[in-house]
């Protein structure tokens, strides 16, 4: 891929996971060299003039009102990341912890920190080279913004701490020297709090978690689609005058989605013929499935702001050194705890559509649990068992941390965001939702080859085909784990979205 070209002010969420994720590399613009510069020598002017400023010449938090002398200045940067560096927990993944950098990178070419252009350069070789740093999971309140796993991430550019490289843990010293590239030697005034504060973590993590969601929220739709042929459903509930006269956007697209995965479909009943009406989850599919689409939308928005927000303290305007909050991660705790609730709805209907479906009294003819010889066999009866339970993990997940609060530095930060706990709630929620769906695919598929030789929709043959070609029909008790695991493969590489979506010549 091209090198992405970082301004501060244009990130997307798809230019974000290629970077994250597909490792595209990224150089700075022009313009943004000269803005970080200028802004550099507006902090060499204040520390050369004796100007008292938070952050360039004072200590941090509640140590704010000491006088750091200007000789102690650059210890007073490196003693920030080593005494911040508090994170414990796993480690998180490679592909957030290029966003964290990606984002890093970019919220300091927005010119506001006063940071040296070197620092961010060296953040651009880490990432183009592929150097990992280690940053724990755990220990960020969401405000100042990302402290303890940002310092993780600082120390590495000056040498200490530990990186991943070539898929290797190393002391980041030893990694340097093995892709041939320096340490930073010191670091200025602000520095060091220009790479630690702001929000960068919770959003690596979200924005991964929100890109996956958006993908999770079409094959839920597949998924869905499929349930609702394996059970004789009834096509009436998508009407789509139905959904206009509600006019609820998500729910109008997920509605389109099923009437177009079904076109053809000899699966699917009319209003009458079988019942009269469908239970709520599969009558109710567009409702709940668009209710979530549109909280994503939310949150896009939300995220795609923040991806190029300036949120260092204190600001550099000018003239003006301006102490604020922009590390307050509240808008952000906010909408990651609206996307933990919206992404466990997808799972909680699609439990209850493998429910259906395992259930004799409620599949209309299947044979109990999807086996042929039930009794001797148990088929796909604990399948609903493992999605159940997962699903009810997801209830607890769920529950908000924007709404806690627990004062530090001396009370002086006496309200934070917890964001970093929303975002982290919210990708395990994601995980956990993305094995409930490829639970229902899995029963969904089996369920269709139990019935009578019909027609599944054009949409909906493409996606039991690609399952087909990876999972068989299983005929008697086999080591289920096998399957379920390929079957969450499958539902993670995103390959079964792109072979309906050409099928139906139509983005989901």
């Amino acid at each position: 891929m091209v090198e992405l070209k970082i301004t501060g002010n244009s990130l997307t969420l798809n230019d974000f996971i290629d970077v994250a994720r597909n490792k595209r590399k990224i150089i700075l613009d022009d313009d943004v060299i000269q803005i970080v510069m200028q802004t550099h020598n507006r902090i060499n002017a204040i520390v050369d003039g004796g100007t008292l400023a938070y952050g360039i010449n004072t200590g941090f938090g509640k140590l704010s009102d000491i006088s750091i002398s200007k000789e102690n200045l650059s210890i007073l940067q490196l003693n920030l990341l080593k005494s911040h560096a508090c994170g414990v927990g796993e480690p998180f993944s490679s592909e957030i912890v290029r966003g964290i950098m990606l984002l890093r990178v970019n919220a300091l070419c927005k010119g506001f920190s006063g940071i040296r252009l070197n620092v961010i350069e060296q953040m651009v070789t880490y990432l183009n080279n592929d150097i990992i740093p280690v940053i724990p999971s755990q220990g960020s309140l969401g405000a100042s913004g990302d402290l303890a796993p940002l310092s993780h991430m600082g120390l590495t550019l000056l040498g200490y701490g530990e990186v991943f490289y070539k898929n290797e843990k190393l002391k980041t010293k030893e990694a340097l020297k093995k892709a041939g590239i320096e340490p930073i030697e010191y670091l200025v005034a602000k520095e060091g709090l220009s790479l630690i504060n702001g929000t960068q973590a919770m959003c690596a993590v979200g924005a991964i978690t929100l890109h996956d969601a958006i993908n999770l929220a079409k094959l839920a739709d597949i998924a869905g689609a499929l349930s609702l042929e394996a059970i004789y459903g009834i096509r009436d509930a998508f009407d789509e005058r139905v959904h206009l006269a509600r006019n609820q956007h998500g729910q109008i697209k997920v509605a389109k989605n099923i009437r177009s995965l079904t076109n053809g479909s000899t699966f699917l009943s009319n209003q009458g013929e079988l019942r009269v009406q469908d239970a709520y989850s599969l009558r109710c599919l567009a409702q709940v499935h668009g209710a979530s689409r549109d909280a994503f939308k939310y949150i896009r928005e939300k995220l795609e702001i923040e991806l190029n927000a300036a949120t260092d303290n204190p600001l550099i305007f000018d003239e003006d050194v301006i102490s604020g909050g922009n590390f307050h991660g509240q808008p952000l705790a906010i909408a990651f705890d609206f996307m933990k609730i919206a992404i466990s709805e997808l799972a909680n209907i699609s439990e209850r559509r493998i429910e259906r479906l395992v259930n004799p009294q409620l599949s209309c003819g299947l044979p109990a649990f999807l086996v042929a010889n039930p009794g001797i066999n148990s088929g796909f009866m604990i399948v609903q068992y493992s999605a159940a339970s997962l699903v009810s993990e997801n209830k607890v997940l769920a529950h908000p941390a924007s709404v806690d609060s627990i004062p530090s530095s001396a009370n002086q930060e006496d309200h934070v965001s917890m964001g970093t706990i929303a975002a982290r709630g919210a990708y395990s929620i994601l995980k956990n939702s993305q094995k409930v769906i490829a639970m229902e695919l899995f029963s969904s598929c089996q369920a269709i080859d139990l019935r009578e030789n019909k027609s599944l929709g054009k949409g909906t043959k493409a996606a039991y085909n690609y399952i087909r070609d990876n999972v068989p029909f299983i005929a008697n008790d086999e080591i289920m784990y096998e399957y379920i695991n390929k079957m969450i493969e499958i539902v993670e590489d995103g390959h079964i979205i792109k072979q309906v979506e050409s099928t139906l010549d139509m983005s989901l």
